[in-house]
């Protein structure tokens, strides 16, 4: 709590300037600008304090219709359905089908949110005050790296701009791919030894760069399909700096990191720091629960009851994987042990989800990965783990399980790393931890295919199914695990991404589940980026949609 109090004070002076990556930007001078000339000679921790909109724009990045939405409900995890009496989740129905258009709001928020972002770390660089100490001048230069990462990622052709100060009539232009990769890499490696290494919680580190640069390594092929393996070693040798350092060790409890408070937390190597009343983010349990469903832990936020788990990964648990305490459903009570009712009915959540296009209120699981407090928090103030010590892990075994080894490690050295990341959530049943080579290299137990319930509520079930299984995905047995560790992370759409079948297509593309259809052709990438939205295409000649949209 102390720490959230400190984060309160020194996290939120400075307004944040949000500006759109689609023109001229004319920001007013900062204070700063004027308390440094002419009142007094800034300090380190003055320094610190400009970083303030950093974190209010990674907040917004993070929040609702952001980054979860993008990564998570475009997969095969969960989705918010049009709730019929309700009228939920029409907006995001495109997501869950992959019929994405240029008017998504989510990708209009990515964008502007991101380039808020970068903005602000451009004005705050041309601060003397700023530019005169060399920690502050590498953290504005990770986080705006940080932030083209995640427009990389999602948009891959973009204005990739370096400064703040333009001439009259400057409107930006989109760099090629490579240019961005190659600027990306290079500021993060320029950066690494200069930000530091012991920062606080919530601050760019010598670790978390170590991290976006095995994310950046790890998902090079995926990005580029160049067919370069070079790229699997170095990220094993960014995330051996982070293990090889002793720093981070994996939590006792797979829940500790998902509560309120991460400021402690040894497995967190960069998190996100939401503040009650000033920096809410994390709307999990406002986005799962029904009204009638806060009962249970007494929060009074506005719940909405639209996210639901797809039936068909809420099967691949193991029983006794502890992680399956993720979810709920089933008959809901009270603090008290009472049934609760939602009007006249048992509060009851299915495990069953009708359709994507209309889903009833009570249809499907519901996520509580995250600490639910009492009173008015929900989830809303918990704090966010960015890169956590499992995700170092997990990305040197899938790497040198890619490599069938590297550096005198072997492909059971990566099973062992996977069993380490499992064995904490198998208490009762400690043999079920353990994962081999074979497991990880052999096809997932998902059971991909389309699967919906056309019928009414209480009407016998009319499914559309189709069998497509999950044997023909190499690594599937990875990718599985990596569901069941990331859930609700922004990891799922990456991972997708990057995991292939034996036909080439990769499993974002080419299988099916719920209500989502597969692709046929192995040369179609074009999903796997998301178009540009049209109103910031309107704004600027210079920019082009991306292909295939």
């Amino acid at each position: 709590m102390i720490m959230k109090n400190i984060l309160r004070k020194s996290l939120f002076i400075l307004p944040l300037a949000a500006v759109m990556m689609i023109g001229c930007t004319n920001l007013d001078e900062t204070i700063y600008d004027q308390v440094a000339a002419e009142y007094y000679e800034f300090t380190e921790q003055d320094s610190q304090a400009m970083l303030a909109p950093m974190y209010e724009a990674l907040l917004d990045v993070y929040s609702y219709n952001g980054l979860p939405d993008l990564q998570d409900e475009s997969t095969d995890l969960w989705c918010v359905p049009y709730r019929i009496g309700v009228g939920w989740g029409t907006y995001y129905i495109v997501l869950h089908r992959h019929t994405f258009h240029a008017n998504i709001s989510h990708c209009r928020n990515i964008w502007n949110n991101c380039y808020a972002g970068i903005t602000t770390c451009n004005q705050l660089m041309e601060d003397d005050a700023v530019a005169g100490s060399e920690a502050s001048m590498a953290a504005l230069r990770g986080f705006r790296a940080f932030f083209y990462y995640v427009l990389f990622d999602n948009f891959r052709n973009i204005p990739l701009d370096k400064t703040f100060t333009h001439e009259d009539g400057w409107l930006a232009t989109q760099a090629e791919p490579q240019e961005s990769w190659d600027w990306i890499i290079s500021e993060l490696n320029d950066i690494k030894e200069k930000v530091g290494e012991d920062n606080g919680f919530g601050k760019i580190n010598k670790y978390a760069v170590c991290m976006l640069l095995a994310k950046m390594y790890l998902n090079h092929e995926a990005w580029f399909h160049d067919g370069d393996m070079s790229y699997y070693k170095k990220a094993v040798d960014e995330v051996n700096e982070v293990i090889n350092s002793g720093k981070f060790s994996l939590s006792s409890d797979y829940f500790s990191n998902f509560e309120y408070d991460l400021s402690s937390n040894p497995e967190v190597i960069f998190g996100l720091p939401c503040e009650y009343k000033y920096a809410g983010y994390n709307q999990m349990a406002n986005l799962w629960m029904n009204n009638s469903g806060r009962k249970t832990w007494g929060f009074t936020g506005w719940a909405t009851g639209g996210g639901a788990c797809l039936t068909q990964f809420l099967d691949t648990y193991d029983e006794d994987d502890e992680r399956l305490n993720c979810w709920i459903w089933g008959q809901q009570y009270d603090a008290n042990g009472n049934e609760i009712y939602e009007g006249e009915d048992p509060l009851i959540y299915t495990r069953e989800l009708h359709t994507i296009d209309g889903c009833y209120p009570m249809d499907g699981a519901r996520m509580t990965k995250w600490e639910i407090r009492s009173g008015s928090y929900g989830t809303y103030y918990d704090d966010l783990p960015i890169f956590r010590y499992a995700d170092a892990l997990m990305i040197k075994a899938e790497c040198l399980l890619r490599l069938g080894g590297y550096n005198g490690e072997s492909e059971q050295d990566a099973a062992d790393l996977v069993t380490m990341v499992r064995q904490r959530n198998f208490t009762d049943n400690p043999e079920k931890a353990v994962r081999t080579v074979e497991d990880l290299k052999g096809g997932s137990v998902y059971k991909y295919g389309l699967q919906y319930n056309t019928a009414e509520l209480d009407a016998d079930p009319v499914w559309v199914t189709t069998e497509e299984g999950g044997d023909d995905i190499i690594l599937g047995g990875l990718l599985d695990d990596l569901a069941w560790e990331f859930l609700g992370e922004c990891h799922r759409r990456q991972d997708l991404i990057r995991f292939q079948m034996t036909d080439g297509r990769n499993v974002y593309n080419g299988k099916s589940w719920f209500c989502k259809e597969a692709i046929t052709d192995p040369s179609d990438h074009h999903l796997e980026i998301f178009p540009i939205y049209q109103k910031i295409l309107d704004a600027n000649m210079n920019l082009k949609q991306n292909p295939g949209y």
